[in-house]
């Protein structure tokens, strides 16, 4: 990767690399979904509401189980095979860090002229 970001070298399999991002948000938020709904059903005093959590806390396992495999099948998580799942995380690491080092704005960022300003 260059520093260059308007450069579509920069872009290479950026398909698959956005997907299995938003897959991994989807895995996290289905993942704070069943903590919630957990302690919901601890908390709640009342036994309709706890069958009612109790039945989000199901559907909500249903869905992290659906996204893991999904990204288990796409080799985006090996949760059973860490040394292949560690390769995963510093090649996502490193990505990270070249899109941090590409300059995507100027030195200059004056805006003066850009937006109606007093006379000085």
């Amino acid at each position: 990767m260059n520093n260059d970001y308007l450069d579509p070298t920069n872009s290479e399999n950026l398909p698959d690399r956005a997907d299995a991002l938003f897959a991994m948000d989807c895995l996290i938020r289905a993942k704070n979904g069943v903590r919630n709904c957990a302690y919901a059903v601890a908390e709640t005093a009342t036994p309709e509401a706890r069958t009612l959590l109790r039945r989000q806390l199901q559907e909500n396992l249903d869905m992290h189980e659906e996204i893991a495999q999904l990204m288990i099948e796409k080799h985006w998580l090996h949760p059973h095979h860490l040394s292949e799942q560690y390769k995963l995380d510093v090649l996502s690491a490193d990505e990270i860090i070249k899109l941090s080092n590409l300059k995507l704005y100027p030195d200059h960022t004056t805006r003066l002229g850009m937006f109606a300003t007093p006379d000085k």
